[in-house]
């Protein structure tokens, strides 16, 4: 097969731990070929959606990150050429992340094959899409209406700020109902009520990680990724210094992947990372879910095999 990867700049992945590397890794040990395109090489033209690809050869060598890759020419080619599109661009979701959907959606209409569907990103927003599933998230509120957010800081006294647009914990804030710059961070945040923003209940099991559980085409890796804070932070991400200890999924966990994973099959979403804290679901990651990597490190299971074997059978 030819396999596409619409990805963020090639020499800034951190191929010891991208998931992306892991996928591409695994197509070209199955003899697929691989492509990469940047975001700014989607385009329509002549009534079509069109592309600049260049074909990828991957370099196994000891010291990751320097000299892992020969790209070829860049060549105009239209996304239907390729057996299956594999969009892996990261947050944030602006702008033109949302004209690169348009321009797949397009794409899919004409023939392409893309993964994650266009529109299933553009309807799950990564914090907005816990909602749809009440029964497992927090306390949350939804609001650029700061007395609202005030008032849901007094009722639950300790709290959690995210915007919606941003990813791996970047502009999260822990508030209590004594801060005394509660204020300041709500202008900042809603940019003067203009600007709407999440506020979930702060849930104290975080301290045992925020578990990222992968779904692959509905069903579950067996292990999730348990990402424990540094001391003195609230945010388990890897990249605030947060440590990834791979465990097995708990029943509650099971549960929560048995009841989103035919939905979000149903949309399109091939590949998915739920975020878990204690009992709660936190996020639904959609556009470039991680964890495969240290997964495999820690435990052998090998969810880029379990990605490709989807892609395979829905290709």
């Amino acid at each position: 097969m030819k396999l596409a990867f619409i990805l963020d700049p090639l020499e800034a992945l951190k191929i010891h731990k991208d998931s992306s590397y892991a996928i591409m890794r695994e197509a070209v040990a199955r003899d697929h070929e691989i492509f990469v395109i940047h975001q700014e090489d989607l385009l329509w033209s002549d009534n079509s959606v069109v592309c600049y690809a260049r074909g990828l050869a991957l370099i196994e060598q000891a010291d990751p990150g320097i000299g892992w890759y020969q790209a070829g020419e860049k060549s105009m080619q239209p996304l239907q050429a390729f057996d299956a599109v594999l969009m892996r661009k990261d947050p944030p979701f602006n702008m033109e992340y949302l004209y690169s959907t348009y321009l797949l959606e397009l794409a899919e209409k004409q023939g392409a094959r893309v993964i994650n569907s266009p529109r299933g990103i553009r309807d799950f927003n990564e914090k907005l899409a816990i909602i749809r599933f009440p029964q497992f998230a927090p306390p949350t509120l939804v609001t650029r209406q700061e007395s609202l957010i005030m008032e849901f800081l007094h009722q639950h006294r300790d709290i959690i700020l995210k915007p919606l647009d941003s990813m791996g914990g970047s502009g999260i804030f822990r508030v209590h109902d004594a801060d005394h710059n509660v204020n300041v961070i709500l202008e900042t945040m809603t940019h003067y009520g203009t600007r709407t923003i999440m506020a979930q209940r702060f849930i104290p099991e975080i301290v045992k990680g925020d578990k990222r559980i992968l779904l692959i085409a509905g069903k579950s890796v067996p292990y999730a990724l348990a990402r424990i804070p540094k001391p003195g932070e609230t945010r388990g991400n890897l990249n605030t210094g947060g440590t990834g200890v791979a465990q097995p999924l708990s029943d509650h966990d099971k549960k929560i992947a048995a009841t989103l994973g035919p939905e979000l099959t149903e949309r399109g979403l091939l590949l998915v990372g739920l975020d878990v804290i204690g009992d709660c679901l936190t996020e639904i990651n959609v556009t470039s879910p991680t964890g495969i990597q240290e997964i495999y490190k820690q435990t052998g299971f090998n969810a880029a095999k379990m990605m490709m074997d989807a892609i395979e059978e829905n290709t």
